[in-house]
């Protein structure tokens, strides 16, 4: 599947002819991981549509591109499962989830199930100065990053944004030493201490197992 960073990024995923009995609606930023799983694994069964990443710039956007994306594609399917975790919704998402009677990804945001819920929930308090990356925040750095915190024109608003942060770390799901150093040279940019984390799929791919 031909499918761009920005196209993820600016309008999501749209759905290919039905032929699954379960339909994922998920992040855009997600896409690209839950094709290889579905490859990887013959996940035959399961078809996937996204919405926009960049809803995570205005997250009260989420919950009810998801609501209607569950009304638009409900009697299509056996089933229906949400991607996301609450990703800044504040509960809405959870709770809407729960009404619509469809299940989601637990947790609070992707860093979170990347990197396996329980154990980023007993490493987070200890890591509270440190800024995340994922493989696609990686290769969207500047549009989710840069220009919208107005970095690209005010370069010197990087210290009231990141001075308190004192490490980035870098979770991979993939072993790419390009992306690796492209994340290498984020952490400068914004300098900050890197870390690389290999963390695979984490929950997602736990998640995804069970449907």
């Amino acid at each position: 599947m031909n499918i761009s960073d920005s196209d993820l990024t600016e309008t999501g995923l749209p759905l290919d002819t039905p032929r699954g009995k379960i339909l994922i609606i998920a992040c855009g930023a997600l896409a690209r991981e839950i094709i290889d799983l579905k490859n990887a694994n013959g996940w035959t069964h399961l078809d996937l549509t996204c919405l926009p990443a960049n809803y995570h710039l205005y997250p009260d956007k989420i919950t009810d591109a998801v609501r209607n994306c569950v009304a638009k594609h409900r009697d299509t399917y056996d089933d229906i499962f949400i991607a996301y975790a609450d990703c800044g919704t504040g509960g809405l998402l959870e709770a809407a989830c729960k009404e619509l009677g469809v299940q989601m990804i637990a947790g609070p945001h992707c860093y979170s199930f990347f990197e396996g819920n329980d154990r980023f929930s007993e490493t987070s308090k200890e890591e509270i100065t440190t800024f995340y990356l994922t493989d696609f925040l990686v290769r969207q750095f500047d549009a989710f990053i840069i220009k919208p915190m107005g970095l690209d024109r005010h370069p010197q608003l990087r210290d009231m944004y990141f001075g308190n942060y004192e490490k980035l770390v870098y979770q991979a799901q993939t072993d790419d030493p390009a992306l690796t150093q492209k994340a290498q040279l984020c952490a400068d940019r914004l300098g900050l201490k890197f870390e690389r984390r290999f963390t695979g799929y984490g929950d997602l791919e736990t998640a995804l197992k069970t449907l």
